[in-house]
């Protein structure tokens, strides 16, 4: 590697009422209710790496380290919202997928109507923003050409900023429909490969001043999943956020635009799932907003069995351990089970 790492995962969430007790606690995001009393420190660098558990009261104060209270500072920064959208709580991204071929529901809603009236169903069910793609990046997908692309989406995003009322976000990897779509009334950018697949996706994100959410993947959705491999997943899915992060303040998208996106089925097998689920709050020390996207992914049916239309169950338990470590934002199929969900977790909580 080319030099030493440090990172930060935040353990043992404690309950808002703890946090304003005057508990030594990391506030992800300065939020009381994603407040943690402990973290692991992890170093790595060329001889290796070390682990350490800090309890949040010997993690601050004058001998602490400017490195580690940097990091401490980007996890503890208010996220700023996202098209309008706070990001205090939980929030829902509802998945609008116009394709014919899409692992889940390929083929449901390729027509504009059914797009547009399965749009405004998931609002109803409460989405706080609506994910529109027209082309699916399953493994093993072909990618599809810019013209067919921007004609299943513009059409929807056109009539939907007419009828809905929360924030629009594309989901693609080309530049040109990224303008077109924003023209159309697109006020988010979400792309997969984070802005990395088109050379012109980095300039356009910055001429159209919309927020950016960055998705880690490993490799072209076509051959992503043949044998995988990270020295530790979970670190070097840090690192290329961190490397995309950089490149996209360099291009003008300030990091405060920027919401980050692990990646889970993107070039990981199960174990490098399962290990980035269990680390989501290390991606905290980025400084920006998080979001997962674990809905009926295909690790639930090698851990399960279950077909793709059977994996509400374990899709609802990914999105509860990633609010436990505070991700902001679930990209999701199944809205109204998430948010009934949501509402018990967080009315115990």
């Amino acid at each position: 590697m080319s030099g030493p790492g440090l990172y930060v995962r935040p353990l043992a969430r404690v309950p808002a009422s703890a946090a304003r007790s005057g508990l030594a606690a990391l506030a992800v995001g300065g939020r009381e209710d994603a407040a943690f009393a402990a973290a692991e420190i992890i170093e790595r660098d060329d001889s290796g790496i070390r682990r350490r558990v800090d309890a949040g009261a010997d993690l601050r104060g004058a001998a602490a380290p400017a490195a580690l209270q940097a990091v401490l500072r980007r996890i503890e920064s208010p996220r700023p919202p996202v098209a309008g959208i706070a990001l205090e709580r939980p929030r829902l991204v509802g998945i609008v997928n116009v394709t014919p071929d899409s692992f889940s529901d390929g083929g449901r809603y390729l027509g504009r109507e059914a797009a547009v009236a399965h749009a405004l169903q998931l609002e109803a069910e409460g989405a706080d923003i609506l994910d529109i793609g027209g082309e699916s990046t399953r493994p093993g997908s072909d990618p599809v050409g810019l013209e067919e692309e921007c004609a299943r989406v513009l059409p929807v995003i056109a009539e939907l900023a007419n009828r809905a009322r929360v924030p629009l976000s594309i989901d693609t990897r080309k530049s040109e429909v990224m303008r077109r779509a924003a023209r159309e009334g697109a006020r988010i950018i979400n792309d997969v490969s984070a802005l990395s697949h088109d050379p012109e996706a980095l300039e356009t994100a910055a001429q159209l001043g919309l927020p950016v959410i960055l998705m880690h993947a490993q490799g072209d959705p076509r051959t992503m999943q043949e044998a995988p491999r990270y020295d530790d997943v979970v670190l070097d899915v840090f690192d290329a956020l961190e490397a995309r992060i950089l490149a996209c303040e360099q291009a003008g998208i300030p990091r405060s635009r920027l919401v980050v996106d692990p990646g889970i089925g993107f070039g990981k097998t199960l174990g490098h799932n399962l290990a980035l689920l269990g680390s989501l709050s290390v991606f905290h020390g980025l400084g920006c907003g998080l979001m997962l996207g674990a809905s009926r992914k295909s690790f639930i049916g090698h851990l399960t069995g279950a077909g793709a239309a059977d994996r509400l169950p374990g899709s609802l338990a990914a999105a509860l351990d990633g609010v436990a470590q505070g991700v902001q934002v679930l990209r999701v199929h199944d809205v109204a089970a998430t948010r009934q969900a949501l509402a018990v977790w967080e009315g115990a909580g």
